[in-house]
């Protein structure tokens, strides 16, 4: 696959490699569509509506929900599959609070909603912080559904979500791109 505008810089991160986006990429035409169905909660459609809205259906959902995976995971990690523990938060000290992966998700996250414990069991077989950390660098389809679904069910388990930081950095041509790769 050839990328341009979702090649694009993300503050002082830098461009997603070619293999982070191939993978994105695949998993979105596999994904379970009930990620991007409209819903009523506030999540991250509702925090970006006036970035990327309106949307056009759900393959407009779908291909922005990436975009959105593309820009957080510059900002969480520059696009590294394997980081580890973020030194600068002091309450990332246990198992459960260590922030892990692309999208520095950490266990305690599955707070949020039983379908997260339910899809972390199905995938690692335990709800264990470490196993989970272990997961969320290695299992790349893993990782991708669960900040998914995590960012559907809220917008303040990421800072730059929460602070709309990476909403200068999300861009309607990418979404127009990974709308053509899906």
């Amino acid at each position: 696959m050839t990328y341009i505008a979702t090649k694009q810089h993300v503050s002082n991160r830098g461009v997603p490699s070619k293999d982070f986006l191939d993978q994105l990429v695949a998993w979105g035409k596999q994904a379970p569509e009930e990620i991007f169905a409209p819903n009523t909660v506030s999540d991250i459609y509702s925090s970006i509506r006036n970035t990327l809205g309106p949307w056009e259906g759900n393959h407009h959902r779908r291909a922005v929900m990436l975009e959105v995976m593309r820009v957080l995971a510059g900002f969480e990690s520059s696009w590294d599959w394997n980081e580890g523990r973020d030194t600068s938060n002091p309450t990332s000290v246990t198992p459960d609070t260590i922030e892990a992966g692309a999208w520095q998700v950490s266990a305690n996250s599955m707070a949020f909603g039983q379908e997260l414990k339910d899809l972390v069991l199905a995938h690692v077989g335990t709800l264990e912080g470490n196993a989970f950390q272990d997961a969320m660098k290695t299992n790349h389809p893993l990782a991708m559904e669960y900040v998914a679904r995590l960012l559907r069910r809220t917008t303040h388990h990421h800072g730059p979500v929460l602070r709309h930081e990476i909403d200068p950095w999300l861009r309607r041509d990418a979404v127009a791109e990974f709308e053509t790769l899906l």
